[in-house]
């Protein structure tokens, strides 16, 4: 069908999710409507054209919009306002291998990046790192005659920071943690998420190269290796230096380490998987930079300071007649290719209007322009075209999409060049050399880069689109994802503490309803095409982002979805298919006992009887919650601790009260769960460290007392260092052990004193000699983590109250009352 022979799109009235969460999330101060707010974005976007040409292109950007082509959620929250907020997304920062300052490399140090980072979240951006420069836990640390702690311990820092630094706009921080297989510390690192509670502001995923996945199939050793040379003990243990300078902590079967991460992914959702290589080989700037790490979402593998200037299209909004409605439905490529090309100008212009947290985002992003058009809604899309998702011609049809996408983008940034000028690292030869993303371009296209160059090194990203999805597009199906359900209710808390409840409906199924079957329901029978994502196999998941991933010059951001009864070895023959097809990642999500099952939409069927009794939970009898003091006395013991500051030497009395607890195995041990310093001491900051004390009993009760001292150990204050104990150097002498503050020297000392307690019983968290290196997380079982009877996995909603909001697809979904919060 020709294209002026073809309707528009079909609009249906706003549903209550759409007006609640535009209002919630995007709409400003005098606004009441999307069309306000476009004026808003598109006046804004075009304020940084020459001004002959402003009225021009705010008319044809206010169009581009009215059209589908959105921005992401920075861009139609902040555009136009007076918020001193970035437009950007997310941003990768560098960590290097030092404290402060910046490393021999060149990276900023460990503090360094955390400033950094905090300031980029605190204007609204989410970060990814990779954390593989950091050397080793147990690595030897000349400078200051210590062992390292390594990164793990460091991104529990991070996490911190993430959780205290509250976003521009009330939006809630979003981190990526990325580590090398070949680092030391990753089965530490792969296994963290396991330990109920840590790092829950960060997503992690292992970055694996085609040489680790070769040792798996051959069945060989794999070395985990570093540039850092490491301790004593590590020596003595068998570590060496290979001859390409790289120490080599430890060796171990390849199969083993895999093992380990799909166990994790398998039980727990993470790690991720990134494949470093392809993700290199694929890079049209792989002759000028190099990519370690991703944003938190995924779709955006960047270089160190690289951005992610996102705006999906809404692919719903250029289907016609659908469902065949009115004559063969169809997917209008003209309008579409048309509406690309302008929001191509829309996110270049962006770089130049929004606020950088950081001048090193600036320099990258002037000196690259990558931009990342994206889609949304292409579940739906296919429903309307009658076409199903997990079929070869549903896949066929998002193939032909992604290449009007690719092709659209790539011409709409030459002919920017030709007017604007090509981004200035632009190099024709490296740009499109043999296996880039570029050389696989039609030859017109090249031709046309050769001679004019190219305004943006990268255009394309299919990102998450979850509140932008529900806003601006009725609820269409998220980014690449198919559906999830056709309709859920969302019980919504009003501002006068009352509670409404209403329907919310996939805009696939509400179009259906309105054209073709007014009494359709959202649990009755649909016609075949309706097929969501709990009805597919993962394997056809799969194949989606295989189809696709060829035109998409960065990565996708999807979620496999697969049932608790998936085959495990099918499950790890997905991840090895994913590399095998040529993907740049994995992310799955099964829902299990332990992390309660995602996004249900209806009750599980009644049973006709009781299900067999559970077998007991291990638990850690060190870890558990002890709710109250339990009564009548306890063992306690009195210690005189000495310590010197610049004022001189200082003394002070603490008590800590032991519970005797028998281990599983019969072992009797006692376990710390109270502090206290007596009344009576002098001194201003003593009085501070009474207060600490009673926090650090509420710690010992709850389970986590380990983390919390480990936590006091790394405070510092600005009355200069504090000597307290001694360390033995790798010579055997002894030096004296100086702390960055009083508290943290109590820390230390507090952990000492537990550790000669326990030693005898072999029930310690802490090792004297190893001090001060936070003890790696005890071995969790896979039934440890299982949620109590009735509360889904998960943090706390701010709109129903339940324990039950997890990630899905980069954004907060609650599990108990639908309620969408923010994306990464």
């Amino acid at each position: 069908m020709k294209r002026d022979q073809l309707p528009g799109p079909v609009r249906l009235a706003t549903q209550p999710i759409s007006q609640d969460v535009l209002a919630e999330k995007y709409l400003k101060a005098g606004e009441t409507s999307a069309d306000q707010l476009y004026a808003r974005v598109a006046r804004a976007l075009a304020s940084v054209e020459q001004p002959a040409l402003r009225a021009e292109w705010e008319r044809r950007f206010l169009d581009n919009l009215r059209a589908g082509a959105i921005g992401a959620g920075r861009i139609m929250s902040a555009a136009g306002t007076d918020i001193q907020a970035t437009l950007i997304n997310c941003f990768v920062q560098p960590v290097g291998d030092a404290i402060q300052g910046r490393d021999a490399d060149g990276y900023p140090g460990i503090y360094e990046a955390l400033r950094e980072a905090a300031e980029t979240m605190r204007r609204g951006g989410g970060v990814g790192y990779d954390f593989s420069r950091i050397r080793p836990k147990g690595a030897d640390v000349r400078g200051t005659h210590s062992i390292a702690s390594g990164p793990c311990s460091y991104m529990n820092v991070f996490d911190q920071s993430c959780s205290t630094v509250e976003s521009a706009g009330s939006r809630r921080g979003a981190q990526m943690g990325v580590l090398r297989i070949d680092h030391p510390d990753v089965l530490e690192f792969i296994t963290a998420k396991r330990t109920p509670g840590r790092w829950n502001n960060f997503n992690v995923s292992v970055g694996v190269s085609d040489a680790f996945m070769q040792a798996v199939i051959d069945g060989a050793d794999w070395e985990l290796a570093h540039k850092a040379a490491p301790g004593p003990k590590l020596m003595a243990k068998g570590a060496c230096q290979r001859a390409d300078g790289q120490w080599v902590y430890r060796r171990l079967p390849a199969r083993e380490l895999w093992d380990t991460i799909m166990k994790s992914a398998y039980d727990f959702a993470e790690p991720g998987i990134l494949f470093l290589d392809q993700i290199g080989r694929d890079n049209n700037l792989s002759y000028c930079e190099r990519i370690e790490a991703t944003n938190p979402c995924g779709e955006q593998p960047l270089p160190p300071y690289g951005c992610c200037d996102l705006g999906p299209v809404i692919l719903t909004n250029f289907v016609r007649h659908p469902f065949g409605e009115g004559g063969e439905p169809a997917f209008d490529f003209d309008a579409f290719a048309q509406v690309v090309a302008t929001q191509v100008r829309a996110l270049d212009n962006v770089l130049d209007l929004t606020f950088w947290p950081l001048p090193q985002q600036r320099e990258e992003s002037a000196a690259k322009r990558r931009i990342g058009v994206g889609f949304t809604g292409l579940g739906n899309a296919l429903t309307m075209l009658r076409l199903r998702y997990d079929r070869q011609e549903g896949r066929d049809m998002a193939a032909r999409i992604a290449r009007t996408l690719r092709d659209a983008a790539y011409a709409a940034s030459v002919e920017l060049a030709r007017e604007k000028g090509a981004f200035p690292k632009f190099q024709a030869e490296g740009y499109l050399a043999e296996g880039s993303f570029a050389s696989r371009l039609p030859a017109e296209l090249k031709a046309a880069i050769r001679q004019h160059g190219i305004r943006n090194s990268h255009l394309l990203s299919i990102a998450p689109t979850g509140t932008v999805s529900l806003a601006f597009a009725d609820n269409a199906s998220n980014g690449i994802e198919p559906a999830f359900s056709w309709g859920y209710t969302r019980n919504k808390r009003e501002a006068d503490g009352s509670r409404s409840s209403y329907t919310v409906e996939d805009h696939a199924f509400r179009l259906y309803r309105a054209l073709v079957d007014a009494d359709a329901t959202t649990d009755g029978a649909l016609p075949d095409y309706f097929v969501n994502a709990l009805q597919m196999s993962a394997a056809d998941h799969v194949a989606m982002m295989q189809a696709v991933q060829p035109f998409v010059d960065t990565s996708i951001s999807k979620t496999v979805n697969i049932p608790e009864d998936y085959p495990y070895e099918d499950f790890k023959t997905l991840y090895r298919a994913a590399w095998e097809a040529g993907l740049k990642g994995l992310a799955t999500y099964r829902p299990n006992s332990i992390l309660g099952a995602v996004l249900e939409t209806t009750a599980p069927a009644a049973k006709e009887a009781p299900p067999p009794a559970a077998p007991p939970v291990p638990v850690d009898p060190m870890r558990t919650v002890i709710e109250s003091r339990p009564n009548g006395a306890l063992n306690a013991v009195a210690e005189k601790v000495e310590y010197w500051t610049q004022e001189g030497q200082q003394r002070l009395y603490l008590v800590v009260s032991f519970l005797p607890i028998v281990t599983d195995d019969g072992r009797h041990v006692e376990r710390a769960i109270e502090f206290f310093m007596p009344v009576g001491q002098s001194g201003e900051s003593q009085q501070w460290i009474t207060a600490t004390m009673r926090m650090l009993s509420l710690a010992a009760r709850g389970g986590f007392l380990d983390r919390a001292l480990s936590d006091m150990r790394k405070v510092t204050w600005d009355r200069g260092p504090v000597r307290l104990g001694t360390y033995e150097k790798a010579d055997g002498g002894q030096v004296p052990r100086w702390h960055d503050s009083e508290v943290a020297a109590i820390a230390y000392a507090i952990q000492n004193l537990i550790a000669r307690r326990q030693q005898a019983a072999q029930g310690s968290l802490f090792e004297p000699d190893e001090l001060p290196a936070a003890p790696a997380p005890a071995a969790v079982t896979e039934s440890a983590a299982v949620p109590m009877p009735g509360v889904m996995a998960g943090k706390k909603c701010v709109e129903c109250g339940a324990h039950a909001m997890i990630r899905k697809d980069g954004c907060d979904y609650c599990t108990q009352c639908g309620y969408m919060g923010s994306c990464g």
